[in-house]
């Protein structure tokens, strides 16, 4: 009929079809509410795929494999897995002296920060 409409969202190419009115003013409203309700969900489901995404590189998966840090107290050794820095000095470390291992967690993680942006995979803000 003369009163159907056709909307579509250009970003996301989501595409709402109206007819249920006699009305064209009224089905252009109908499915502008439907286009909005669509959109929303469709970055919302974006948004919360990646927060997923982001939280699982960040919990992992428990696997036994995923260390963190193990304390070799016969070698007087600690290891980070995460960087792979060993040092042995487990006495100074468990005495509180982690300047060593802080600083490399830091420069490691400004190294990772520093590959994101230049391969343009982080966001700035």
């Amino acid at each position: 009929t003369s009163s159907a409409v056709r909307m579509t969202h250009i970003p996301t190419g989501i595409v709402v079809a109206m007819q249920d009115q006699r009305s064209q003013q009224q089905n252009r409203q109908k499915a502008m509410q439907i286009l909005k309700s669509r959109v929303y969900d469709y970055y919302e489901s974006q948004n919360q795929s990646e927060y997923d995404e982001q939280r699982k590189s960040a919990v992992g998966t428990g696997d036994r494999s995923e260390r963190i840090r193990t304390y070799n107290y016969p070698q007087n050794r600690v290891t980070d897995h995460r960087i792979g820095l060993s040092l042995n000095k487990l006495d100074r470390i468990m005495n509180g002296e982690l300047e060593e291992i802080i600083d490399a967690l830091i420069v490691h993680d400004q190294a990772q920060k520093l590959e994101q942006i230049q391969s343009g995979e982080a966001k700035l803000f």
